[in-house]
């Protein structure tokens, strides 16, 4: 299960302390433009390094596009990318070749294969995550033409948290920090806790938030295929992530219908149609407190959405663990680390999001001739 998507797909491969991490990407509409810095510059969001809350490990994370574009535009092929590891550092995990980390995929990938890469997590190191920064950024490139905007930022680590409503928060502040929060006097809080944690050789969880414009009615196939489904899923497979909520989420369980419920409108002016849809709508809704999707279906509306991730499993102190032989053992890892996922997961979640929606684009053009 290397793969992702139904039309618009993406199977990745590569281990942390490989040769390289990369991917193929099948599904991409002809005829787009291939923007590489844009695809450079959202790697660098991702990359390890970037500021003094992440992790110390240096990676220039240049990408190479390896088929599918000619003349600076995809020709419909596969697109096959790669990027190469330069700066592994190996010999940091010798120590834990034959003990499992607590709370790490050490125990379950040996369980299930028989065998595993020590070396930084192999397979399921969070490196893995920058082939779907590079697919993400060539759904995007997609879903730019069709005037769907996906935004996702730190809403909260560890008790530090913003207000739910996204509509207080300016999105162009998000990059204007290394936490990616839009609130700046919450994103100095943040980076102040996330410098502590890293200093006590602690980790920290938080939340990302995600918010998706633009997006034309009639997305999402019920029964198995509702658009918050497949969203949950895409974000649920990114590393560390331990929950998703739609809209108004948890939160609205305890609300009464009346509260909850989105009253429909004539709208002012029609939501004109992507080249997708063959239709354009009429309704609006009052309030959005289904955040975008009705009956899994998207009804034209802001989609957001939630994603807990939970504090690095990898603590740079003394940790109890046993080894493959069951026997009880003091555990000191070495290496770098992130102490917190936050600012490096936010162009993930939005990579993610941005496949998902192209994906459900190229599904929903299948089902209307």
């Amino acid at each position: 299960m290397n793969t992702f998507g139904k039309l618009f797909t993406l199977t990745t491969f590569g281990e942390s302390h490989g040769a390289a991490v990369g991917g193929v990407v099948d599904g991409m509409p002809a005829g787009i433009t291939i923007d590489t810095d844009f695809i450079q510059h959202e790697l660098a969001r991702r990359r390890p390094g970037q500021s003094h809350i992440t992790t110390d490990r240096k990676e220039a994370d240049q990408v190479e596009l390896l088929s599918g574009v000619f003349e600076g535009k995809s020709t419909g092929a596969p697109i096959g990318f790669l990027v190469r590891n330069t700066n592994q550092h190996s010999k940091d995990y010798d120590s834990i070749r034959d003990l499992f980390r607590p709370s790490h995929a050490d125990y379950t990938y040996y369980s299930k294969y028989g065998i595993r890469d020590h070396r930084g997590g192999g397979r399921s190191s969070a490196r893995i995550t920058l082939s779907r920064v590079v697919a993400g950024a060539l759904a995007k490139l997609v879903l730019h033409q069709q005037c769907i905007s996906i935004i996702a930022y730190t809403s909260q680590v560890g008790d530090i948290h913003l207000d739910r409503n996204y509509h207080n928060y300016d999105f162009n502040l998000i990059e204007s920090n290394p936490v990616r929060c839009p609130d700046p006097e919450k994103a100095k809080e943040m980076e102040a806790l996330i410098a502590q944690v890293k200093r006590e050789g602690d980790t920290i969880g938080g939340i990302v938030t995600c918010v998706i414009k633009g997006c034309p009615v009639g997305l999402g196939e019920p029964e198995f295929g509702k658009l918050h489904a497949q969203l949950g899923a895409a974000m649920l497979s990114i590393n560390a992530v331990k929950g998703f909520e739609y809209g108004e989420g948890f939160a609205g369980s305890s609300w009464r219908g009346s509260q909850q419920n989105d009253v429909f409108l004539p709208a002012d002016t029609p939501n004109q149609s992507s080249k997708f849809k063959a239709q354009s709508s009429n309704i609006k809704a009052q309030s959005n407190h289904s955040g975008g999707i009705q009956g899994g279906i998207s009804n034209g509306e802001d989609i957001y959405f939630r994603v807990a991730f939970k504090p690095v499993a990898t603590l740079l102190m003394e940790q109890q663990t046993v080894n493959k032989e069951g026997e009880p053992i003091t555990m000191d890892v070495h290496g770098r680390h992130d102490p917190c996922v936050l600012p490096r997961a936010v162009p993930i979640v939005e990579a993610m999001a941005a496949m998902t929606m192209l994906d459900a684009l190229l599904i929903s053009k299948t089902n209307r001739l």
